[in-house]
């Protein structure tokens, strides 16, 4: 979710097999940069594995080019390696979130071969999608300040997973701005 210069992006931090819970503190953000954050919804295995493929990419990028990869950037990268696996898909759903170079909010998310969704006010994937969507269109409002940015989204996710038997455990956010990150759990149900 996009706020005035920063962002949130959040996740639960149930990890399951089917209606099996497995673990309760399931990492499904990752840091690619101070300004950069991808969220992979979807197998766990291939979640981990795709994020290890691209924190090598990064690592070259950065060697190469000696700069951060720009949120755009990145989001083509992304869209790349899932299409280059379109015939044996990994099977989960990226979310880009980053500030440019200007300070400017970016945020994406793809399908399991790489077809981009771009937007200016939040994204959202995983198997809550449908009660997110309502959630975030009902309290996003535009150029909200990071508390504020902070309350929308913890209101939307902890309000959309009670919905759907398949998440929860709680949440995870973080929210960015220019000058620092704020990562911050939430207790949620816990069943």
């Amino acid at each position: 979710m996009v706020g005035k210069n920063c962002f949130a992006i959040a996740s639960d931090r149930r990890f399951g097999v089917q209606l099996q819970t497995i673990a309760t503190d399931f990492q499904k953000i990752y840091r690619i940069h101070d300004k950069l954050f991808l969220g992979l919804s979807g197998l766990g295995t291939d979640a981990q594995t795709l994020y290890q493929r691209l924190v090598y990419q990064h690592k070259l990028y950065q060697l190469r080019e000696e700069r951060d990869m720009k949120p755009e950037t990145f989001a083509s990268l992304v869209s790349a390696r899932l299409y280059e696996k379109r015939f044996g898909p990994y099977f989960c759903q990226p979310v880009i979130a980053g500030l440019s170079d200007e300070d400017k909010p970016f945020i994406c998310t793809m399908d399991c071969i790489g077809a981009k969704e771009l937007a200016k006010d939040f994204v959202v994937s995983g198997t809550a999608s449908e009660s997110l969507y309502g959630a975030c269109e009902a309290m996003f409002k535009p150029d909200m300040e990071p508390e504020e940015l902070f309350e929308t989204i913890s209101q939307a996710l902890l309000s959309s997973v009670d919905r759907d038997c398949l998440s929860g455990w709680g949440g995870h956010v973080y929210v960015v701005t220019p000058t620092e990150v704020k990562e911050r759990i939430l207790k949620g149900r816990m069943d």
